[in-house]
C-alpha cells in the first residue's frame, strides 16, 4: 500500500434526509456493499471506505464498469494517473478519481508496483 487519502471519517450521527436519485452505474464511488468515505452522509452502503492511494503503471489503462475484459469501458486512465483503491478481489481493483467519481475496475497489474517509503 501507498497511503491513505486525506479523507476524515464525518463526525456526528450519519443519517439520509430522504431519497436521493440513484447515480448512474461507474459514476460514483458507490456500490450495495461499499461506498467511498466522503459519501457517507449522502449515500447508504453497508461499510464505508478510506481508500489508498495508487497509480496506473507506465501504460494507459481502461476503467471498466465490471470487473470482467469485455465490459463497458467508463474512461481510460493515462499512465501515472492517481486511483483512489477502494477494493480489491482476486486480479480486479476498484477504485475512483475522487468521491465524485468516475469509479470502476481495473486490472490489478494495470497499476504501478509499490514503492518502498
Amino acid at each position: 500500500m501507498t497511503g491513505s487519502a486525506t479523507y476524515q471519517v464525518p463526525e456526528g450521527p450519519l443519517c439520509l434526509a430522504g431519497p436521493i436519485a440513484r447515480p448512474e452505474p461507474g459514476a460514483l464511488p458507490l456500490r450495495g456493499d461499499l461506498a467511498h468515505i466522503a459519501l457517507a452522509g449522502t449515500h447508504l452502503a453497508a461499510h464505508y471506505v478510506v481508500p489508498d492511494i495508487r497509480s496506473v503503471g507506465d501504460a494507459a489503462a481502461p476503467l471498466l464498469l465490471m470487473p470482467r475484459d469485455d465490459s463497458e469501458t467508463v474512461t481510460t486512465l493515462d499512465a501515472g494517473t492517481e486511483l483512489e483503491v477502494l477494493d480489491i478481489a482476486g486480479d480486479w481493483v476498484w477504485g475512483c478519481l475522487g468521491p465524485k467519481g468516475p469509479a470502476g475496475y481495473l486490472k490489478s497489474d494495470c497499476l504501478a508496483p509499490v514503492s518502498d517509503r
